[in-house]
Formats: C-alpha cells, sequence, structure tokens
C-alpha cells in the first residue's frame, strides 16, 4: 500500500453501489483512510444477471478481484445476434482486454458480484457503516465537515456521492442538475437453468422487442427482454411472469420457447423501466463529487453502466494521487471521465431511439461497433 499524498488523507464515500466499493477499493491502495457509508443496513444488491465486457475487467483486475470474480462468473468471447427465428446475424466480437489468457467478456449474478466487491472493500481496510447516511455537510477551503445520521461526525479531505441515480448528493449540493429521464423502453430479466450449448452471450433482434441470454455460472444464465412501453408504469409482480411469456411469444426459436415454458407463477421476475441521465455541468463542487449513476447513469445498451461507474472509481483515485491538491485532482478527473461516459450515455440512448423506432439496422450496428472499439481504449 502507497502513502496517502499530503493532501488527502481520509475520505468519505457515500454509498455502497459498485462505483463506490471500486473508489474505496482504489484509495485504500494509496494509503488514503476511507469511510463510505450506505443507508441500506443490509448492503443489499437487487437484480438478476449483470453482462460485462472486456473493460470491465480489466479494471477488476486493477482493483485486485479478477481471479476471484472469475471463480464465481462466467466468461466468454464474442456475442451471437440472431433473427428472432435463429438465423445467424452476426458474431460480436469482445477484445481481451484484461490479458491474452482472460476472455473478453463476461456474466455474473448481481449479488454474487455485489458481495465480492464488500469483502474487498472490507478486506482493503474500508471502514464501512451501514444504515448510515449524511444529516449536514458544511465544506471550507481545507476540508468538509459532515453530521451523519446516526449522530456522529467526521472531517474529511474529499467527500464523494456514489449513491446512484436518485443520489441524494447530487439533489443536495447540484440543485441545477438535470433529473433521470425515462427512455421510452423497459426491461426484463430472470434466471434459468444454462443449457450446455449456451457457451456465450447470444440476442435476438426483433422489431419492436429484443431479447438475449447470458451465461452468470457454469449452471445458470440470465434473459433479458427490452420491449417498448410510453409510459414509465409500475408492473405488479403478479402480472409480470404472463407478461413475459406474452413477450416471448414473438420469438419461436427453441432456446426461448424452452425458456418460455419454464415461465410461472413462481419465477422470479423482475420488470425495470430504462431511464438515464448526464450532468454535462461541473461533476464537483467544491470538495464534495459525484460518480457512477449519480453523474451519468446509462441504459444497457452497451452493458457498460457498472464498468464506468467502476472505472471513475479507479480514475479519481488515480488523479487525487498524483494532483497537487484536491481540487486539481478532481478537476483532472471530470476532464479524464467525460467523453468516455458522454460516449456511453448518448450512444445507448441513441439504440434504444432506434429500438423504439424501428429505425436503420446498420446505423444500429455501427454505433455498437464503434461503441464497443472506444470502450477497449484505455481509461
Amino acid at each position: 500500500m502507497s502513502t496517502a499524498p499530503q493532501h488527502l488523507s481520509k475520505a468519505l464515500i457515500i454509498g455502497g453501489g459498485f462505483s463506490g466499493m471500486a473508489a474505496a477499493i482504489a484509495l485504500r491502495k494509496r494509503g488514503v483512510a476511507v469511510d463510505l457509508v450506505e443507508i441500506d443496513a443490509g448492503w443489499r444488491s437487487y437484480g438478476a444477471g449483470i453482462s460485462l465486457g472486456g473493460a470491465t475487467l480489466r479494471a477488476f483486475k486493477e482493483l485486485g478481484i479478477l481471479d476471484p470474480f472469475l471463480r464465481i462468473g462466467y466468461a466468454a468471447d464474442g456475442v451471437d445476434l440472431y433473427t428472432p427465428t435463429g438465423h445467424s446475424l452476426a458474431q460480436l466480437p469482445t477484445p481481451r482486454l484484461a490479458g491474452p489468457d482472460v476472455p473478453g467478456g463476461a456474466g455474473v449474478m448481481r449479488p454474487a458480484l455485489a458481495q465480492l466487491m464488500a469483502t474487498a472493500t472490507r478486506s482493503a481496510g474500508v471502514n464501512v457503516r451501514l444504515g448510515c447516511s449524511f444529516s449536514h455537510i458544511q465544506q471550507d477551503a481545507a476540508g468538509v465537515d459532515v453530521v451523519f445520521t446516526d449522530g456522529t461526525s467526521g472531517r474529511y479531505d474529499v467527500v464523494i456521492g456514489a449513491d446512484g441515480l436518485y443520489s441524494r448528493v447530487r439533489s443536495t449540493f447540484f440543485p441545477d442538475a438535470p433529473q433521470p429521464g425515462y427512455s421510452g423502453q423497459g426491461v426484463w430479466r430472470a434466471v434459468f437453468p444454462r443449457p450446455q450449448e449456451l457457451v456465450r452471450p447470444a440476442m435476438w433482434l426483433g422489431q419492436k422487442v429484443k431479447t438475449g441470454v447470458s451465461p452468470v455460472t457454469q449452471n445458470e444464465m440470465y434473459l433479458f427482454v427490452t420491449e417498448d412501453r410510453e409510459q414509465k408504469i409500475h408492473i405488479p409482480a403478479a402480472d409480470q411472469p404472463q407478461m413475459l411469456r406474452d413477450l416471448l411469444q414473438h420469438f419461436p426459436v427453441a432456446l426461448m420457447q424452452t425458456v418460455r415454458e419454464q415461465i410461472g407463477e413462481h419465477s422470479q421476475v423482475i420488470y425495470r423501466p430504462l431511464e438515464s441521465l448526464l450532468i454535462k455541468q461541473s461533476w464537483f463542487n467544491g470538495r464534495i463529487v459525484l460518480i457512477g449513476d449519480a453523474v451519468h447513469a446509462t441504459t444497457p445498451h452497451l452493458a457498460s453502466g457498472a464498468c464506468i461507474g467502476i472505472e471513475d472509481g479507479l480514475v479519481l483515485a488515480d488523479e487525487l494521487g498524483r494532483a497537487s491538491d484536491v481540487m486539481q485532482g478532481l478537476q483532472q478527473f471530470q476532464a479524464r471521465r467525460y467523453e468516455r461516459c458522454r460516449m456511453v450515455v448518448e450512444n445507448s440512448a441513441r439504440l434504444g431511439e432506434i429500438e423504439i423506432a424501428g429505425g436503420d439496422k446498420q446505423e444500429h450496428a455501427g454505433i455498437m461497433r464503434s461503441s464497443l472499439m472506444s470502450l477497449a481504449e484505455p481509461i
């Protein structure tokens, strides 16, 4: 572990999701004392599976968690694209960014990845406090004083808001920031047994609905279905299994019909409206900075939302460590991250627009290719 720079001896992270944990681990590697507060007393992660590209695996390698990740997830090269009836359209390449012996993509159960990162966060020496958030924050030229909801207080050199799409840090200290916007699409997810012939992620592209499966363990895969939906609505849990079965009627290919037959009233189906957010003005207010979904939330069209949040943690720690003071580090962090994160948010949004409009599939494929090439670049 390195010795902390003089201008950065102690940091507070608000939010214990992927980006907050990545920042915590990376700062500890540089010798910075880190407090992490997470409002959920159970530190739970909701959701089914998650698809990760080579850039995320590269970030895991830098964090020191790649090997344990490969033991709990499922890594593979390439993504197969098909018509709804199973005609092969293409195979998207996934460059091996984490090393020649590490496949270029992976899938994992979201709660399993969260548990892995939580263990790494505690092992790094981060002071984790659950069921706790901030009640008052006051900063001056030399630091930030924080009073917590449990009545304790502390002083920090930097405060990192990693508290997600509906960030309280953002609403409190960035009142002019945009609000999350609904994309006009929703996504359904569920987990099923993995047939042995499914060795890499695959997608079936319908006219208005697309579906895909991704292996997440040796025995499991997760299903996603993306559909157009004009309004952001709540769908009762009891209605979700049958609605998902109805959507899969559009895909006569054998694997999708096998999955459809397995969906019943006891299936764990998750529906989520897709929203996004991009702050184009400053990502920091004095010594308070936003990372991850709090500042650039994306739809899942490029499977890169977790990736860019985790990368934020790495780059923030890097720039704070190399800068001469905190303010310079925050400026360098945003300068280094903005274009990459803008690309992911805006290109993902454009892919959704093309899907909703039934637009040019060549444009869709071109955006996918160029985005994946950009994500392969160093961070």
